[in-house]
């Protein structure tokens, strides 16, 4: 039998070589407490949420105006902008 070779197993694992960790049951002496921290992009995120949330998703203004356009007669389409808007899209969606 070797015993070198098993000295030099020991030293490589440290196997020969024991911790002492402390007494057990006494964990909870220690005072830990979580903390969480938000990055500054975090921050900014949760500001521009608050400021989209006051933003109503609807424009009743615009609707409105369009509404009493309509209703009246008054609301106006040119031909030739609908025209270049329908073949704008039309050649997206065939791209």
């Amino acid at each position: 039998m070797r015993i070198d070779a098993y000295n030099q197993i020991n030293q490589l694992y440290g196997t020969s070589k024991t911790r002492k960790t402390g007494k057990a049951g006494y964990a909870g002496s220690v005072n830990t407490t979580d903390q969480v921290s938000f990055s500054s992009i975090g921050k900014d995120m949760q500001i521009a949420k608050a400021a989209l949330a006051k933003v109503p998703d609807v424009r009743e203004d615009k609707v409105n105006a369009l509404k009493t356009a309509i209703d009246n007669g008054t609301y106006n389409v040119s031909n030739e902008s609908f025209a270049e808007k329908l073949m704008s899209a039309y050649a997206e969606r065939t791209m």
